[in-house]
């Protein structure tokens, strides 16, 4: 009773707990706060700058471009905490910006984590949400979050299908009655597309470049399959023989050499799923197909690729950036129908 009447008073949220971004909804209102994954600390030291306040959005404008004595961080790597103290900070900062001086009751939080993740790595997760300032943590699968945030039919008796492509992770399910009937999650994912035109544009044009100048690459001509007109883009970097800056003209057939390795390791995720896949499930994927989710799903021609490999429908959802944020705020609007069906600290007690 305590605790329900706690709640009445509390400002609960539900966090996409991002690779490359960190989204937070809040009960009632949706999605509120949409920002980097980064934060900017005194290099050597886990003492963020601007009084804590050196995180998101401000923190990702610096990335390559800080003096030695500053580092920004991406303290999530493939999906998971590789920071402790920088996560807890992120958290802190996140939670006090959306909380604000609204309720005086911690917020109880629901937060998306990867299908994959460790027994140690869920325990980082708790901690940080924790230390950072909620009052109870639930956590809930990735791939059904995304789920339902897309809409699909999760609790119904056949097989919904997602590919959720982040940032650090690719999480693949069928899912059916409100449940992961099967499912895979590999990391590689948005990061690992970034990194692979870094390498190419050293290994053919001898140049360097930094992972914004990489994404922007991806976002402005990047594709997996042939487009009608072919895309080009003036990228900049610095040129390693000379060590001076240079520019040079590349197009999207050479971003889409550049990607074909992470792309396949994707595309044989989502066909290793299928092969798991009951009989009857199955079946009715001819009928619903699949569907994609997240930021990195919005690589041109992916889903003409996962169709003329698997021959199925493939389908975007509708904003597929926000679909696992839209999940847990499912989640949080049935926070006490649903709670004893999630993993919380509760079930340390």
């Amino acid at each position: 009773m305590f605790n329900s009447l706690l709640g009445l008073f509390s400002v609960d949220m539900g966090i996409d707990l991002g690779t490359c971004n960190t989204l937070v909804c809040v009960r009632g209102q949706g999605i509120v706060l949409n920002e980097p994954s980064v934060v900017a600390v005194k290099k050597g030291t886990n003492r963020v700058l601007k009084n804590g306040n050196a995180v998101g959005l401000v923190a990702k404008e610096m990335i390559g471009k800080t003096p030695g004595t500053i580092t920004a961080i991406r303290p999530l790597q493939d999906g998971v905490i590789a920071d402790f103290d920088i996560t807890e900070a992120m958290l802190g900062y996140f939670i006090r910006k959306v909380h604000g001086r609204r309720s005086f009751v911690m917020p109880r939080v629901v937060i998306a984590v990867p299908s994959g993740i460790t027994a140690v790595e869920k325990r980082a997760v708790y901690n940080s949400a924790e230390r950072a300032g909620a009052r109870r943590v639930y956590l809930v699968p990735e791939p059904m979050a995304a789920a339902i945030g897309a809409g699909l039919p999760v609790a119904e008796p056949r097989a919904s299908m997602i590919v959720d492509v982040g940032g650090g992770t690719t999480e693949v399910a069928i899912l059916s009655l409100a449940d992961i009937s099967t499912c895979e999650s590999i990391r590689v994912a948005g990061d690992d597309m970034d990194e692979a035109i870094v390498n190419y544009m050293r290994r053919t044009y001898n140049l360097a470049i930094g992972p914004q100048t990489s994404e922007r690459i991806k976002l402005e001509i990047g594709s997996v399959a042939e487009l009608e007109k072919e895309l080009t883009m003036q990228v900049s970097g610095r040129d390693l023989i000379s060590g001076l800056p240079r520019e040079t003209t590349i197009t999207s057939e050479e971003v889409r050499e550049a990607l074909k390795e992470p792309i396949g390791l994707i595309v044989e995720a989502v066909v290793r799923t299928l092969e798991k896949a009951e009989p009857e499930l199955a079946a009715d994927l001819i009928t619903d197909g699949i569907c994609l989710a997240g930021g990195g799903s919005l690589i041109r021609g992916l889903d003409s690729v996962l169709n003329q490999t698997t021959g199925l429908k493939v389908r975007l959802a509708e904003d597929p950036l926000t679909c696992v944020a839209r999940g847990t705020s499912v989640f949080l609007e049935n926070l006490n129908e649903w709670k004893d069906t999630m993993e919380s600290t509760e079930d340390d007690v």
